[in-house]
Order: C-alpha cells, then structure tokens, then sequence
C-alpha cells in the first residue's frame, strides 16, 4: 500500500497526527474529560504502586547520590541567601507589627500547659541540670560578683585579701544554690518560662520588636548560611545524610509505594484533589499560549513519520 501511493500515506499520517493530537488536547481541556483522565490515571497509578516496594522502585544509593547533590554540592550563593534574607525580614516585619502574643492565639490555659510540657522535656532538664552543674556557671556569677564590688581604691595587700575573700564566699554560695536548686529544676524552668512568656504579654512589653531591629535578621540569615555551607562540606554530614537514608529504606524499603504514600498522610483524595486544583489553571495556560499543542506535535509527529508507523500501514 506504501509503495503504490506514498503520497496518500504522508496525507493519512498528517490526518491521523491531528486527529490524535486534537483528541489529546481534548482529554485535558475539557473538565468532563480532565477529571475523568485524572481518576483514571490516579486509580491505575496506586494499583500499580501496591505492587512495588521502595527498594523495588529505586536504590538507596541513588536516592543517596540525590541527596548528596542537593544538600552538599547545590550551590548556597547567589539568589538563595538574598532571597531568604527578603523572606525572613518580611516576616519580621509583619510579625513586629502585629502586637499579637501566644496565649492570645491559643489561650492562657493552653500556652501554660505547653510551657509546662516543654519544661518536663527530658531535653529541656538535661539542659538546666547541664548548667547548674557546670563549673563554667559559678564562674560566671562569681565573675559577676567580683566586678561588682570595686576594690581598686584599697591598698594592694588589702585588696588582694579582699577578692580572695569574694571570690571564695561568691563560690561556696553560688555553689550551694545551685546545688539547692538542682532537684526543683523542672520548676524552676517552668516558671521561668511562663515568667518570660507572660512579661511578653504585657502591656509596653514591646515583644520582639523591642529586642530585635531590621538588621539583625538580615545578620542572623548571613551566620545561618555561613555555617551551613561549613558543616554541609564535612564528613559527619555526609555520614548523618547517609544514614537518614539508610533509616528511610532499612523501615520502609520493603514496604510498597501505595502503603508509603499513605504512612506519609497523601491518599487517593489528595492526589485527586491536588490535580484539580494545579491541572486545570496552568493546562489552560499553556493551551491559551500553544504550548500544548505544539508540544504534544513534537511528541506524536516523530512516530507518524517513522518507519515504525509506515510498517503498520502495510499490514492494514
């Protein structure tokens, strides 16, 4: 048939190219159609998904080399951090504006009880019991103490008994109190805490806009980026990076890509929903621009030009 008439097979091919290309342009244009293609699609990918593992789908070392790539070797310069920086000092300045404070957005009853959540943390007292026990705390006080008492106006015999002499009771007392305060330290940060919190409530209290100015988010983002760049090019990061996948394949890499996505919270529901929402809006975009038709020619036009296509014909 090819060879008795090639002209009247281009002709069919460019027929059938348009027909195929119009159908397609339909499926996805048309809402009936859209949201028919969408729960066709999305039903037929979880079936197909429940019958996949993760380790089955892809390698934990590609997933490695991917996220070696992003979080090691992705540049940080450049747009990034300017960006961020722009983000983080919008955010400021519309929370700087805002007098609006925990307990208000949750209530009193509620922000306390998280305070005391937060305080019964076994981090949160390993923190406090880390500092009363530290040596570097009592220096500190008795730094404090030594400063605030001026002995420089004393002879130098009776001046060096004189710090002695405070720095040793300043010691002893510092020493003692902590230690008293040891056993109450789950108290005595919650009540830390809900003093902070409450004197933020307080009328005047100025909240974080008196404590922070325009120009410490942008120094906060800078140091924040700087040390990201330093720590993400060490060998422990790249150990911690490994092993968070390791942990993600060694729980879930038996596990099908239908049970994962679920463990993950997205179920059928989202998926449908999520297509809804992002399909139609930019489909109809790009169609208004003719990209979409342009794209599926670029994509169909090559097999009805192929050898593979001509083939078929002459078993018609």
């Amino acid at each position: 048939m090819t060879a008795e008439n090639p002209v009247a097979d281009d002709d069919l091919a460019a027929r059938l190219l348009d027909a195929h290309v119009e159908f397609m342009c339909g499926q996805v244009t048309d809402p009936e159609e859209f949201a028919a293609l969408v729960h066709e699609e999305i039903t037929h990918a979880l079936d197909d998904a429940a019958h996949i593992t993760l380790s089955e789908a892809v390698s934990r070392d590609l997933i490695k080399a991917v996220a070696h790539k992003y979080a090691v070797a992705f540049p940080v310069e450049g747009a990034i951090p300017e960006l961020v920086g722009r983000v983080a000092a919008r955010l400021y300045h519309d929370s700087a504006t805002d007098d609006v404070v925990l307990a208000e957005l949750i209530g009193r009853k509620h922000a306390d009880d998280l305070t005391d959540d937060i305080a019964q943390l076994g981090l949160s007292r390993r923190l406090v019991e880390r500092v009363l026990d530290s040596p570097d705390t009592v220096d500190t006080v008795v730094e404090a103490v030594q400063r605030s008492v001026d002995s420089s106006r004393l002879p130098q015999s009776l001046r060096r008994y004189v710090d002695g002499a405070v720095e040793s009771v300043t010691r002893r007392a510092a020493s003692f109190v902590l230690r008293a305060n040891r056993s109450e330290s789950d108290e005595l940060l919650a009540d830390t805490m809900r003093e902070l919190s409450r004197a933020a409530a307080a009328p005047g209290a100025g909240a974080l806009g008196s404590l922070v100015e325009p120009g410490d988010v942008e120094d906060v983002v800078v140091l924040v980026f700087e040390f990201w760049r330093l720590f993400r090019e060490t060998d422990y990061f790249a150990r911690l990076l490994a092993d968070g996948v390791d942990e993600v394949f060694d729980t879930y890499g038996d596990t099908s890509l239908a049970d994962l996505l679920a463990d993950l919270g997205i179920g059928y529901d989202d998926l449908i929903e999520e297509a809804h929402r992002f399909g139609p809006p930019v489909i109809a975009e790009i169609n208004r621009r003719g990209f979409l038709e342009a794209a599926l020619r670029r994509r169909l036009a090559p097999f009805y030009a192929s050898r593979a296509f001509t083939e078929a014909l002459q078993h018609l």
